[in-house]
């Protein structure tokens, strides 16, 4: 016994599944498709027997893999139990399906115990454990919404919004080229190579700095409502109006960021360039620059989502038929809520992928800083 290595989640999920056997049945009366005994008594068999084979003496990467299929293995089949029986899971069903999101939980504990040696097992697993956190949360959802009769208007089930997707590619693939390809990367690209040139001119220039900063801080402020309406009025309905919103709000971050970041170079440091007779170009390349870049990067990752929340924002104040903003705007009128949520869903999944290439890009740039070769 003493080589037993036991768990709170895996014990706590024992518990709900004895308390879910005792508030059998898991649908209600008059569903459908009712679960039959043997496939009840397979989930329940799947969900003890990860339990307590994860309180055996094992390596870590055994434990996360039985946890893992017996986790996702007995939710994948509590959740093909929901089609055709919406509205119709009793308790005993969202019991036995907390004791499923324990033993992930479990499993994710696990695997954070892992030390690859290799550079893709270790990629491998900084990606795994988000995906298994995050497919929990659209697990937790649907089972939400469909077992418990959610209303559709009222949030509509990740399968519901999939299909949607899936269904309207073209005009979504519209909505992107026009708000992200256009929009979002040119007023991007234009901000913050603005915002870098004149921060480089600021560190030189005493006056400019001074005066500038606290401007930025001001119109960092601005809220966008404010500003979107007069940038349609100016530029037109079209994304020059939305590329100079996201221009104004991704300007004085990087401004002021950068200033910092040029600031950030130790007295010592630059003495040692004065001592060299540098000029101040070399001294802004091989000794600011590098200094500032963690900056410049922290300011371009903020720049990475406050341009595609502008650029939605600003469309809801005027543009032509297609835009995410408009699409957003106009089909939650017609109370098509799962378009919406698609929209939703694609914006996260640009912005995060929009993120993740600049961090990645950090990574490569500063491998120097502490914070890089600590991670």
């Amino acid at each position: 016994m003493r080589h037993l290595t036991f768990s709170w989640q895996g014990v706590t999920a024992l518990l709900f599944c004895m308390a879910a056997l005792v508030t059998l049945p898991l649908l209600a009366e008059g569903a459908a498709q009712p679960f039959t005994d043997g496939t009840a008594s397979l989930v329940f068999t799947i969900v003890v027997a990860a339990a307590l084979l994860s309180f055996a003496p094992q390596p870590p990467a055994y434990r996360a893999t039985v946890l893992f299929i017996g986790a996702h293995g007995a939710a994948w089949m509590l959740l093909s139990a929901l089609s055709g029986n919406e509205g119709m899971a009793t308790r005993a069903y969202f019991l036995l399906l907390f004791s499923c999101w324990l033993l992930a939980w479990r499993c994710v504990t696990e695997l954070s115990k892992l030390q690859p040696v290799t550079a893709f097992g270790k990629s491998a697993l900084q990606l795994l454990i988000p995906a298994i956190f995050g497919a929990w949360i659209l697990i937790l959802w649907e089972a939400a919404t469909r077992g418990a009769g959610i209303p559709f208007i009222i949030l509509p089930p990740p399968s519901a919004i999939g299909a949607r997707i899936m269904a309207s590619l073209p005009i979504l693939g519209a909505d992107v080229r026009q708000t992200i390809f256009k929009a979002v990367l040119i007023g991007y690209v234009v901000g913050c190579l603005s915002g870098f040139a004149v921060a480089v001119l600021a560190d030189r220039i005493t006056f400019l700095r001074r005066g500038l900063l606290p401007i930025g801080n001001m119109v960092s402020a601005l809220p966008i409502i404010g500003v979107a309406p007069v940038m349609v009025m100016w530029f037109g309905f079209d994304w020059p109006s939305k590329a100079a919103v996201v221009i104004i709000m991704t300007f004085f971050p990087m401004l002021v960021n950068t200033v910092a970041g040029l600031a950030a170079s130790g007295s010592m440091e630059r003495d040692l360039m004065r001592t060299y007779a540098s000029s101040d170009w070399q001294t802004l390349l091989k000794l600011k620059l590098p200094a500032a870049m963690p900056f410049i990067f922290n300011a371009l990752k903020i720049n990475s989502t406050l341009a595609l929340i502008g650029a939605i924002v600003a469309e809801f104040f005027g543009t032509p038929i297609v835009g995410m903003g408009f699409r957003i705007s106009t089909e939650i009128g017609r109370m098509n809520v799962d378009m919406v949520w698609a929209e939703i869903a694609i914006a996260a999944l640009a912005g995060s992928i929009f993120y993740g290439i600049i961090a990645l890009s950090e990574r490569a740039v500063t491998f120097w800083h502490p914070s890089i070769r600590g991670g």
